[in-house]
């Protein structure tokens, strides 16, 4: 499906997505966020509110210094406050000084918030908006108009939240955009007033929607299809409350389902990529289960699921993933079939054939893990080891003998002071490589971490390129909760070797066992994927 429409982008991940929980940026972030929204061709970039704080201020003087080829940067502000002149309100200064080409302007359009919250009269705000709105283009810049709680005041006082669209119409604004700021609608209202606002204005309408009702996605596209011009969201739906708009959502919706045209086809390749950036620059935990850029966007973990996109993609996807540079993953459990491990066997690594008897084998063995607490859906490097054993291709680097983790309370007296004494922890780990058997100790912080090091000690007068491995993340998940604590336990390791990063999982009712089991399988898997021969 093809459209001659054309929906233009405003992101403000760098404004609202910031005001959601636990996200702070600073300027270099935003500057790096710039150049990343820029590289995947979103038009305008809202910066931030250069008179609410020194960051934003910093932040406007420094974007001046970037090289953008798509994006023009925005400054936000809210109109003139009652009773001043644009020309007395220290916002409006401010909005000035940021001498972006492009400025936002916020203003009311429901009654309740001019009377109750700003404490002025209806007569007053529109003159707020008209004279903002005029002096800021008399500078010569471009103005959009935010029309704050637009929905609600609508469904309060229609006539008056139409008269604050005509009021920014009149003064000159370039876009008017329609805000849900309470995340309130539902996607029929929003399409009703959307088509009763287009026959009030002239100007191109927008829309900004919140998220607090998880419709904020659904409402955005119930707006363009009433025919809003101008879409605003933040990378990931990033904002307060329940977030923003998603335009990491709205991106591919506009463009593959609705065929309406805002990026080009390679552009929007780099969609996933983009995702994955700013939650990175914001410190955020990627959300696997994230429509159309998420880790399990398109995984397929039953059988019957896995056996069907095996033969026809489509028949269990509704694009294909690298339309968005996302990629399919088969995931291995108990829930799997022969299909499943065929499918992931040949897309980890092609170099082991597997016919369908020892798929069944390795079923069976996958099932008979899961049933003792195992999971392998996280951890692709422990799979990936218990298929090579399975069939035979797997020629171990190492061999445990045996262990020996002490875990002691040392006191000290108290005239050294710590009358409580500290806790350490000693690993006593004997080894077979290299046809030697050795036994090495090592002391950590904590049983794992001396296990750890008393491994590595151990691996690296043979294997000294194992330095380069790193454990940076340790889950521990009770598996049988009502054992109390003899309950087993799951743990799941990531590594990393500073270029690429696995899992591994190991389960025991012994969390120092289930510990050395993904220890294990992480060193095991690094030597083998760096085509290291066993010594």
């Amino acid at each position: 499906m093809a459209s001659d429409r054309k929906v233009e982008l405003y992101d403000t991940t760098l404004r609202d997505g910031t005001q959601g929980e636990g996200i702070s940026l600073s300027v270099e972030d935003k500057l790096r966020i710039t150049r990343k929204l820029d590289e995947l061709g979103i038009p305008y970039v809202e910066g931030g509110w250069p008179g609410s704080n020194p960051k934003d201020a910093e932040y406007f003087v420094r974007a001046q210094g970037l090289t953008l080829k798509n994006a023009v940067v925005a400054a936000f502000a809210m109109t003139r406050r009652p009773g001043v002149t644009p020309e007395q309100d220290a916002s409006i200064r401010a909005l000035l000084d940021a001498q972006t080409r492009v400025v936002t302007l916020v203003g009311k359009s429901w009654d309740l918030h001019v009377t109750q919250v700003v404490e002025t009269t209806l007569e007053e705000n529109l003159r707020m908006i008209q004279d903002s709105i005029r002096f800021l283009k008399a500078k010569g810049r471009r103005v959009f108009y935010d029309a704050e709680h637009y929905f609600d005041g609508f469904k309060a006082n229609q006539e008056y939240a139409l008269q604050c669209l005509r009021a920014a119409d009149e003064a000159g604004a370039e876009r008017i955009i329609l805000c849900d700021t309470n995340g309130g609608g539902m996607p029929w209202e929003v399409r009703d007033v959307v088509k009763r606002s287009l026959q009030t204005v002239k100007t191109p309408l927008g829309i900004h929607c919140h998220n607090d009702c998880e419709l904020a996605v659904g409402n955005s596209l119930a707006a363009v299809e009433a025919g809003v011009f101008q879409v605003q969201g933040t990378v990931n739906g990033y904002g307060e409350r329940c977030g923003n708009a998603n335009l990491v959502s709205i991106i591919p919706n506009l463009k593959l389902k609705m065929g309406i045209s805002c990026l080009t086809d390679a552009q929007l390749a780099s969609l996933t990529e983009v995702s994955r950036f700013v939650s990175e620059i914001a410190n955020q935990s990627p959300n696997a289960f994230q429509p159309y850029v998420g880790a399990s966007a398109f995984s397929h973990k039953a059988g019957l699921h896995a056996s069907a996109v095996a033969k026809v993609e489509h028949s269990y996807q509704h694009i294909d993933p690298l339309l968005v540079g996302n990629t399919k993953r088969v995931l291995v459990s108990e829930l799997a079939g022969r299909g499943n491990i065929l499918a992931k066997a040949k897309e980890l690594f092609p170099d082991v054939p597997l016919h369908g008897d020892q798929a069944r084998r390795i079923l069976d063995q996958i099932k008979e893990q899961e049933s003792k607490g195992f999971q392998y859906e996280g951890a692709e490097a422990s799979f990936e080891l218990l298929v090579r054993r399975a069939v035979g291709s797997l020629h171990p680097h190492f061999e445990l003998v045996d262990f020996l983790v002490l875990v002691e309370k040392r006191r000290r007296l108290p005239t050294l002071g710590d009358v409580n004494g500290e806790v350490l922890s000693d690993a006593m780990v004997k080894v077979r490589v290299a046809g030697e058997t050795s036994m090495v100790a090592a002391e950590g912080n904590g049983p794992v971490n001396a296990l750890d090091a008393a491994l590595r000690q151990a691996l690296l007068r043979v294997y000294p390129s194992l330095a380069a491995v790193k454990l940076v993340d340790y889950k521990v998940r009770i598996v049988n909760e009502t054992e109390g604590t003899g309950a087993k336990v799951r743990v799941l390791i990531e590594s990393t070797d500073g270029e690429r990063s696995w899992r591994t999982v190991g389960c025991s009712a012994n969390i120092i066992e289930a510990s050395w089991m993904a220890l294990a399988d992480s060193l095991e898997y690094w030597l083998l994927k760096r085509g290291v021969e066993s010594a």
